[in-house]
């Protein structure tokens, strides 16, 4: 009943918003009468801080159109390669001259993105980087409240076989990347794949802040999912998919609960940014408000998980820690990490990471015993948080080379 009410709010806000958006603009635009008035300015900035936090927040576009590679700018394409009804697989085709077509193939690189609330474009500025040296896939997952039920559940196990299939399909010259969550399912997939000797094993695995063992150093994340019964989750985060969306009567952990998961993390920081964002409103301070406005377009666009998929994950990796402990089954088959020996390993965490502890990532080692020493590294970034890890200045000045000089030295 929840998401009905949240939808019914919205719909009776909507008149309201759009009201704000034109209010904004009236109170703004050179060409309005009113822009001229005593605190017009005032006005607009109040008007438009009314319509951001109240809009519906659409699934961003990853928006890479072209890079740079060898000193010369080449466009990119972003083509569907596979089409699941949880997933598509995307390819960003670089389109080179002829003189750049002469150049050594690139490493092929799967980029494996969270399903954990926000778009896979939150890994738009990891893609970005990636594709100036590499050839690059992204798993694109759907918004499960977009997916009618007649395509069944979508639990964890599916996850991992979904990645397993996305190997396979770009064959063993492949360099998987994981990023936070992922990281469980993609080691849980290539394990599998290890067991059974599959020649389309890929080359290397990075995994970047992820929760391969929540023992290590647990974060308020980590004590949320351990200290509330399974129960708790069943009964007060899943609700049915409303009937103005595709997945009607789909049961899911709805985004709008997600999100206001992330804003209670940090109330204080978010109402001191919106306040920072009318003022820069008031001053004419374009330059701040438009960052501001590009990081909530990104932050407030969440997605449904579907709830099997949820609900898994909260045992499997937080509750029972069944990849640390060794305990793992998928669909009859034990999980055993130990049984990849031709995989190489890079860990990456944040020093400050506050999403997934130190040692969490790092604890992969551990667990895959039968990968020479020599074919492991792993990288603390200093000074560096979760969303460092793969966004940002730090991302590109000091993580991006580490994978880039790695995947290369295992290509």
């Amino acid at each position: 009943m929840l998401y009905q009410l949240h939808e019914m709010q919205r719909a009776m806000l909507n008149p309201m918003t759009a009201f704000a958006a034109a209010g904004a603009q009236m109170f703004s635009s050179p060409g309005s009468p009113l822009s001229y008035m005593p605190f017009a300015n005032r006005m607009a900035a109040g008007y438009e801080l009314f319509y951001r936090i109240n809009k519906d927040y659409e699934k961003p576009a990853f928006d890479i159109h072209s890079t740079v590679v060898d000193d010369v700018e080449v466009p990119v394409l972003e083509k569907v390669e596979l089409a699941k009804p949880f997933c598509r697989l995307l390819h960003f085709e670089r389109y080179f001259t002829k003189r750049l077509a002469k150049r050594p193939a690139d490493p092929k690189v799967l980029l494996v993105a969270p399903l954990s609330g926000h778009h896979a474009t939150l890994l738009r500025d990891t893609a970005r980087q990636l594709i100036v040296a590499h050839d690059v896939y992204i798993t694109d997952w759907s918004d499960a409240r977009m997916v009618p039920v007649c395509e069944g559940p979508f639990h964890l196990d599916d996850y991992i076989a979904y990645v397993q299939e996305f190997i396979r399909h770009l064959g063993p010259d492949v360099h998987v990347i994981s990023v936070c969550q992922p990281t469980v399912p993609v080691l849980a997939a290539i394990s599998l794949m290890a067991s059974h000797d599959d020649p389309k094993l890929p080359r290397t695995m990075t995994m970047m802040g992820g929760p391969i063992d929540t023992s290590k150093s647990p974060t308020e994340v980590n004590h949320l999912a351990t200290t509330k019964p399974f129960s708790w989750f069943e009964n007060n985060v899943i609700y049915k998919v409303p009937a103005n969306f595709p997945g009607y009567l789909r049961d899911v952990y709805p985004g709008f609960l997600q999100h206001a998961g992330f804003v209670a993390m940090n109330p204080d920081r978010h109402m001191n940014s919106h306040y920072d964002f009318y003022l820069q409103l008031v001053r004419g301070d374009e330059q701040d408000a438009a960052f501001h406005r590009k990081f909530y377009d990104e932050y407030n666009a969440v997605l449904d998980m579907p709830a099997e998929y949820y609900l898994d994950t909260i045992r499997t990796v937080f509750q029972e820690r069944a990849l640390a402990s060794g305990t793992w089954v998928v669909k009859g088959e034990k999980v055993v990490p130990a049984d990849i020996r031709t995989v190489a390993l890079f860990t990456i965490e944040g020093e400050l990471d506050d999403i997934s502890g130190s040692g969490q990532t790092e604890a992969a080692h551990g667990l895959c015993s039968g990968v020479p020493k020599a074919m492991k590294q792993h990288f603390t970034a200093p000074e560096c948080g979760h969303y460092g890890i793969f966004s940002g200045s730090r991302w590109r000045k000091v993580i991006y080379p580490k994978i880039h000089d790695f995947v290369r030295k295992h290509a």
